[in-house]
């Protein structure tokens, strides 16, 4: 066996508009409306009525982390308006975590904003600070007794949504979702892929600047740990592109590793590994074992983020807030978090500062317009949302509860 450190997180994560239903507020229920070929998110997986049951579950099998996000088109629908039953609603959540002994994890911000800021600009408009912070401060009222907030999930990704929505605008070409590679042979259609390619380093200054705005306030009105989570892309160069990397890297990833200095921790969220040349990013090979989003089997792709993530954060503390992979087969779900692991004690006895892990997902959920990717470790009946726990919850909490990842990777 080979153990973590001493008071190590174990959990797992979600986020609101992918499990709660009913959204009908945010920008992605309406975008969801009119991006061709984008499936709906409906009732998803009515976890805005279910949660109990689902911090159950992971505290049955032995996880004592929850990481979940608040809406924050349910909080404020209208501008300036609070919900004080919606705030309540989020509270309840954090205080059933507390009773149950799971320690909330709570992300303030994870990819929807309300309709109306959308409307005004968004993140490009000029009272975008004002706007979120106001929200922030509301949020605060509810974190008494947390330990850790995220102020936002990959701003980069947000960041390279806000670009490629421009570009696409421009060229006249579709795009779908920010989570599964389009056809190859569709050449009109946005792929994962140029998310990166298309990342614009003055947009992440800008979602920097709000962050640190946003982080100061949670300093000033609570007593948890805060910082941002960052989508790790563990890029590496093929031969002649050691240039394009660095500039491709530093605006999806690095300006932001560079905004998590001074927070708490940085929250590393890491899938697979993707090559880049003289041109661009390399399209991930075609592989019987590549996931259900289309990207490579690379769960070493985890150890090589935080590696990352720890020198150009400064060495900031780092929280793995999501890691995962997107497949049917669980034993494979159980292979890949098994490697991953075995990769992050690696990272952790060479002295980085790893806190916890937390999976994704705690469910099977609305992956950005689509239902068939399956990244949870219990799966979800859309008909009755019956609850099925798999074999791969009940492995991370039998890891859990050792504190330890047994010497042999799973088969």
């Amino acid at each position: 066996m080979t153990s973590f450190p001493e008071g190590f997180l174990w959990g797992a994560a979600t986020a609101g508009h992918q499990i709660e239903g009913n959204n009908v507020n945010s920008d992605w229920w309406a975008r969801e409306q009119m991006m061709p070929g984008m499936e709906l998110s409906g009732d998803a997986v009515d976890s805005y009525h279910r949660y109990r049951e689902d911090i159950r579950l992971l505290a049955d099998a032995g996880l004592t982390s929850y990481r979940f996000s608040l809406e924050w088109s349910r909080i404020e629908p209208v501008r300036g308006h609070f919900s004080k039953a919606e705030l309540a609603h989020y509270r309840r959540m954090i205080e059933f975590c507390l009773a149950n002994g799971v320690t909330p994890v709570v992300t303030l911000q994870h990819f929807t904003t309300p309709q109306w800021f959308a409307a005004g600009g968004g993140w490009d408009g000029s009272e975008a600070l004002e706007l979120f912070c106001a929200f922030v401060e509301q949020a605060c009222t509810i974190l008494d007794g947390v330990e850790w907030v995220v102020t936002m999930n990959e701003p980069n990704m947000q960041a390279a949504i806000m670009t490629a929505m421009r570009h696409l605008a421009a060229s006249g070409g579709d795009w779908t979702s920010p989570t599964v590679e389009a056809d190859g042979d569709d050449k009109k259609k946005q792929t994962h892929s140029e998310f990166l390619t298309y990342a614009d380093p003055e947009i992440g200054r800008l979602f920097t600047r709000i962050h640190h705005t946003a982080r100061e306030i949670v300093r000033a009105r609570t007593n948890a740990k805060v910082g941002w989570t960052i989508a790790a892309g563990a890029l590496t160069a093929a031969p002649g592109g050691e240039e394009k990397l660095r500039q491709i890297r530093y605006g999806k990833e690095d300006v932001y590793w560079e905004g998590s200095r001074g927070d708490d921790f940085v929250g590393v969220q890491a899938y697979s590994s993707q090559q880049v040349d003289a041109n661009g990013l390399i399209p991930h090979p075609a592989h019987p074992d590549n996931t259900l989003v289309g990207t490579a089997y690379r769960p070493d792709s985890l150890a090589m983020a935080v590696r990352h993530a720890w020198e150009v954060s400064d060495h900031t503390p780092i929280l793995i807030t999501e890691n995962g992979i997107a497949t049917a087969d669980d034993t494979q779900r159980i292979r890949y978090t098994g490697e991953a692991l075995q990769g992050l004690i690696g990272a952790i006895a060479d002295g980085i500062d790893v806190r916890g892990y937390l999976h994704w997902s705690l469910l099977d959920n609305f992956e950005w317009g689509h239902w068939e990717p399956t990244f949870g470790l219990i799966a979800v009946d859309r008909d009755t949302f019956a609850r099925t726990p798999k074999p791969s919850l009940a492995w991370l909490g039998d890891v859990a509860q050792r504190n330890a990842l047994a010497a042999e990777v799973p088969a």
